[in-house]
């Protein structure tokens, strides 16, 4: 199961640094997982101060 950024997102930028597979980009008010890239590491949400990344 892929991961989704929530609202709770800040668009602080440390998940889109630490996605080893670089599936994760700004959208417009917050940052978006290209769910067809993620290979569902969990490296996002590891280092997301608001815990917005979360699986599907």
């Amino acid at each position: 199961m892929a991961y989704k950024i929530t609202d709770a997102c800040i668009s602080c930028g440390a998940c889109e640094a630490e996605c080893p597979v670089e599936c994760i980009s700004a959208g417009d008010d917050r940052y978006v997982i290209d769910a067809d890239t993620c290979v569902e590491c969990g490296s996002c949400a590891g280092v997301c101060p608001v815990d917005a990344p979360q699986p599907e």
